[in-house]
């Protein structure tokens, strides 16, 4: 009676977990086939670029800002000094672009648990212009971007638009995997939430909104207490009734190499953080890992193992319609296998996410409160 009844259960999830894989296929073909803008937008942009030490590649993910081809934009870096190595490099690609407007910010040690959210606070209050793109230091882009998001923006009714992003990883296997995560497991649940609901939500890492759509939801002193102040920021402009979305432009996320251990205590920080911010989201993430249930199922009555054909069929479709079709990243197409072993992993953490509430990040313990909200702890 008992197997009986764990079969069914896991039946009915599996079920809801092929459906889920159908929904990210119409998602994908809806986002792709979304109108856009006709109007050329030309609007003055201020580019936010929070930085802190050398990441991997920082010089070509920041030259590929310089070199924008858009006729009124500014970037503003900020680090807390000018021991920063970050510092010695901006100042050289200042020299290397005399025409392109940009400013050093030094922020001093920051008095805010979110870092990130201090630098954007004072970059804020010194852009000249009205349109901010925030963008973090791993993130490289071709000379479109703010031609795209201009043409966005020319929409009155936008407030805030989020980038997809193609994850690119460094050397090692675990970046591997979990870039391989980020762009079909991450982007099939952006999508079909997208579709389901709405864009009610931001995702970095990076984001454009007007100041006025961030002033509006408490500015930098209200995102600052939240981990996920990008999720938040979008949340609290669609529950004010402001314009959000998902943009067509994909920008790319370069993840940089990561040992098993580096790699585990993100992915553990992102669920532990995701449940907190939307714990009904983050309870339905179990219908996005087909395989461990169809292997659940087939441990519990293993004459159901013939369910493990769909299950895979269906999968590997979702994951053509998010790495493919939206994103055109060859990593997924070439190394489609690991996008299995992806999901094995992914349901391993999803799991572990639900004990816990206390992150590592750079180097400080945090806990994380019921509704998003963070407090330092102690140092590391």
């Amino acid at each position: 009676m008992l197997i009986t009844t764990s079969a069914l259960i896991l039946g009915a999830l599996l079920l809801g977990s092929w459906v889920y894989c159908v929904l990210i296929g119409i998602a994908a073909r809806r986002y792709l086939n979304q109108p856009i803008p006709d109007m050329l937008g030309a609007e003055p942009i201020s580019v936010l670029k929070p930085l802190s030490g050398l990441d991997e590649g920082l010089e070509e993910n920041l030259r590929s800002f310089f070199t924008q081809d858009y006729p009124n934009f500014e970037i503003l870096f900020a680090m807390r000094t000018e021991a920063d190595p970050a510092h010695a490099l901006v100042k050289r690609l200042q020299t290397e672009y005399p025409t392109i407007s940009t400013r050093l910010i030094l922020t001093g040690e920051p008095p805010w648990p979110n870092a990130k959210s201090w630098s954007l606070h004072l970059m804020h209050q010194r852009a000249q212009h009205s349109l901010l793109v925030m963008s973090d230091s791993d993130i490289r882009v071709d000379n479109r971007m703010l031609k795209v998001l201009a043409r966005e923006f020319s929409d009155p009714k936008l407030a805030v638009t989020t980038c997809p992003y193609r994850a690119v990883p460094g050397p090692s296997f675990w970046s591997k995997l979990e870039a391989i995560g980020m762009n079909t497991e991450f982007l099939g649940g952006v999508l079909v939430a997208r579709m389901l609901d709405g864009m009610k939500f931001a995702v970095g890492p990076t984001s454009a909104a007007r100041k006025s759509a961030i002033d509006a939801v408490g500015g930098w002193p209200y995102l600052q207490q939240f981990l996920a102040e990008d999720f938040v920021l979008g949340q609290a402009a669609a529950e004010k009734g402001l314009g959000v979305a998902l943009s067509s432009f994909v920008i790319e996320h370069r993840i940089g190499a990561q040992s098993f251990a580096k790699n585990a205590k993100h992915r553990l920080r992102w669920c532990r953080s995701t449940r907190r911010s939307r714990p009904a989201g983050y309870i339905g993430q179990l219908f996005t890992n087909p395989l461990p249930i169809a292997l659940a199922l087939t441990a519990v009555l293993p004459s159901a193992w013939p369910v493990l054909i769909p299950t895979l069929l269906l999968r590997l479709y979702a994951a053509h319609a998010t790495f493919w079709a939206v994103l055109r990243d060859s990593l997924c197409r070439r190394e489609w296998p690991l996008i299995l072993l992806q999901d094995l992993v992914s349901f391993a953490f999803w799991l572990a996410g639900f004990f816990g509430n206390t992150i590592d990040w750079r180097g400080e313990t945090y806990r994380l409160e019921r509704d998003g909200r963070f407090t330092r702890l102690t140092e590391t």
